[in-house]
């Protein structure tokens, strides 16, 4: 059982030796120790309420590990086993009597921890103790996530749902290395505005996944507790201030060449590819000191990956254990034991009925980006999954409980024909990805489109309401966020004209006060003044500053590699802006509200002009008209810029309307003559 407050006050230093006292410490507060004054058995204090909700927490989490022992609850690592989550684990398999104890007190607690035991029970023997954390990483290659990472995510959400640390890792630093394992041709770099874009997107795309996490808890009847910890970090924050003398005092001199040459992605490059580059040789030693960062920082001693990350796993496992025991600051001195070792492990790797692996459609990946697979073709490729797969998916990618799969797979093997069991499993991987708005729609749309009668086990389908102008804005419901914007509008227009033209606001003055009232943000390096140039945010590490009021001038000292602006407006309201030449803006045929030469009112004047001067006839206007409602329509899903109604434009449409009727029956005199 873990030791609460209680219980460590009751001991005198004359029971317990210092080593064992620090090793129950860390049991009985759920991370490594890290501090000088809890090194020496000093209270760190906090206010009293905050030190009830430590003390209330800890006391659930023991509540816990005893409903478990006896059977009540089930374990989170038996629940991993069973869905089949797990393929190789790693981690420490030292005993209590290797941690070199002197003292009896705690060894019937380590003896649980069997010496040469697999890292299997290792891994359950921890979480059934300690409050640890997980994370799994991801480097910004491409512009979306695709349903392949989803099978990492999927445990660090189950492990937050039980009161675990989840945490989600964007590899910022290590995109601009290049994950090597299992290539044999190096990646080509990403361009600055390439890795920029990607990162931004799947920073918000993480941000949308936890919020329907959250939304899945609720329907899964779990009751969010004060101690839940999740975040979405990137690596960026701490490579970028690193110094590398650190990086070789603390982990050069005791990783050898021997282990990390043996790898098989390193002999395979070097004897049958285009050889290994020092950068590419010490990706995994980055993403060890990326979890020693975690480790250190907030508790994260599990890291979860796919089939391929199991070297990088060992590796890392390694880094964090040399680290540790380099540290150089006896106050910062982390102790090691199998309850602070680091551990972690992979997911399978998933391949359909045909051997394809899991993820591809036509050759092409299944993204998680609405705008890359559309919410209908995401729900459209898991409805087409194999009656042999259609279980194991369940398991893998669904919140739903045991006893719901086998329910459910009991009424899908009656009537396979209906792909029951497929419906289900569609509808809960779009609503963990969309939201549940977009499964119930997403499911009714295709319905109607191949008019059969959807049958979902436990699920009533509704259409959502529609969303309204006074309903916040959502990440879920937010319009594409790239888009492009001509050079003589960023580098000549203010700032306020360009978030009109971004659609950040209704108008050209609405802008111009979200600037004065510094409520809208662009990308840019925090804490700049205005008098330096150089203002440019880190291509690699999101960051935003408040808008102000500036010369147009100005514009351009925020513009990453000079061809990128990012926007932001609250929290959901993103724009990735690429500047391109006024001669490419043309050629694309595109317009942006606020364009000169473009606005409904000066098309509705020059239609009249045309109408009165026998250019055009008042069939030929009605078509203009038709033409241009059409084209300012946008398609489902993509921006839809404020409607332009002011008086002027409705006196213009009236005289416009006006000279069509004359036109029509003849009669040129005026209106009023006609006693209209």
């Amino acid at each position: 059982m873990a030791f609460g407050k209680g219980a460590l006050m009751s001991m005198s230093r004359g029971s317990v030796c210092r080593r064992c006292l620090l090793t129950m410490k860390s049991m009985a507060g759920g991370g490594p120790i890290s501090t000088y004054a809890q090194q020496r058995g000093k209270k760190t204090w906090h206010g009293p309420k905050y030190q009830a909700k430590i003390d209330q927490a800890q006391a659930d989490w023991e509540e816990r590990a005893e409903k478990i022992k006896k059977g009540e609850i089930q374990h989170t690592w038996d629940m991993f086993v069973e869905r089949g989550y797990v393929k190789d684990t790693a981690g420490s398999t030292k005993s209590g009597a290797e941690v070199n104890l002197k003292c009896t007190v705690f060894r019937s607690r380590l003896a649980d921890f069997n010496s040469g035991e697999r890292s299997h029970e290792t891994i359950r023997k921890l979480m059934l103790h300690k409050r640890i954390g997980a994370y799994t990483g991801i480097d910004p290659t491409a512009p979306s996530l695709h349903i392949g990472h989803l099978l990492p995510l999927m445990p660090i959400f189950w492990m937050y749902m039980h009161g675990y640390a989840g945490y989600t890792l964007i590899g910022g630093a290590t995109a601009k290395i290049g994950d090597p394992t299992d290539r044999l041709v190096s990646r080509t770099p990403l361009k600055r505005t390439d890795l920029t874009m990607n990162l931004v997107k799947i920073h918000y795309q993480l941000k949308a996944l936890w919020m329907n996490v959250e939304e899945q808890a609720r329907r899964r009847g779990f009751e969010k507790d004060w101690a839940w910890k999740r975040a979405v970090v990137n690596n960026s924050t701490w490579w970028n201030s690193l110094p590398l003398i650190e990086v070789l005092k603390r982990l050069g001199d005791s990783m050898r060449m021997g282990p990390l040459l043996s790898r098989d992605t390193v002999k395979n490059k070097m004897s049958k590819g285009d050889g290994m580059s020092f950068s590419e040789f010490t990706y995994p030693l980055m993403q060890g000191w990326d979890w020693w960062h975690m480790y250190q920082a907030n508790g994260i001693q599990m890291q979860i990956g796919g089939s391929d990350q199991y070297g990088n796993i060992v590796t890392g496992v390694e880094t964090v254990k040399v680290v540790r025991d380099n540290e150089p600051d006896p106050a910062k001195k982390i102790e090691g034991g199998p309850f602070n070792d680091p551990v972690g492990f992979t997911v399978p790797l998933l391949t359909d009925s045909a051997g394809v692996k899991f993820g591809k459609s036509a050759g092409n990946a299944v993204w998680l980006d609405k705008f890359q697979t559309s919410e209908f073709d995401l729900y459209g490729y898991f409805v087409r999954r194999s009656d042999q797969e259609v279980e194991k998916l369940l398991k893998l990618f669904t919140f739903l409980p045991m006893e719901n799969i086998n329910e459910a797979m009991k009424i899908h093997s009656e009537n396979p024909a209906r792909r029951v069991a497929q419906h289900l499993l569609a509808f809960e991987v779009v609503g963990l990805v969309h939201g549940m708005n977009a499964a119930h729609r997403t499911a009714l749309n295709h319905q109607a489109r191949y008019g059969k009668q959807i049958d979902i086990p436990g699920i009533t389908l509704r259409m959502p309401k529609a969303a309204t102008e006074d309903t916040p804005p959502s990440i879920l419901d937010a319009p594409k966020m790239d888009m492009q914007l001509p050079e003589s509008l960023i580098m000549g227009k203010s700032i306020g004209r360009i978030l009109y033209a971004a659609g950040l606001a209704k108008s050209a003055s609405e802008g111009h006060r979200l600037a004065t009232q510094q409520g809208a943000y662009i990308g840019a390096m925090p804490g700049h003044k205005r008098t330096e140039d150089n203002k440019v945010m880190d291509y690699s590490q999101l960051s935003f500053t408040p808008i102000k009021l500036w010369f147009p001038q100005e514009t351009r000292n925020y513009l990453i590699d000079g061809k990128m602006l990012i926007l932001r407006k609250g929290k959901a309201q993103i724009r990735v802006i690429e500047m391109v030449s006024d001669e490419e803006w043309k050629e694309s045929g595109q317009t942006y509200p606020g364009e000169p030469g473009t606005g409904a009112l000066r098309m509705l004047r020059q239609q009249l002009k045309m109408l009165k001067s026998g250019m055009l006839t008042p069939d030929e206007v009605k078509a203009n008209l038709k033409n241009h409602v059409e084209e300012e329509a946008p398609p489902p899903g993509f921006m839809k810029f404020p409607d332009q109604d002011s008086y002027a434009i409705r006196r213009a449409t009236q005289e416009l309307m006006d000279e069509m009727h004359q036109k029509e029956v003849g009669d040129d005199s005026p209106r009023e003559e006609r006693g209209e």
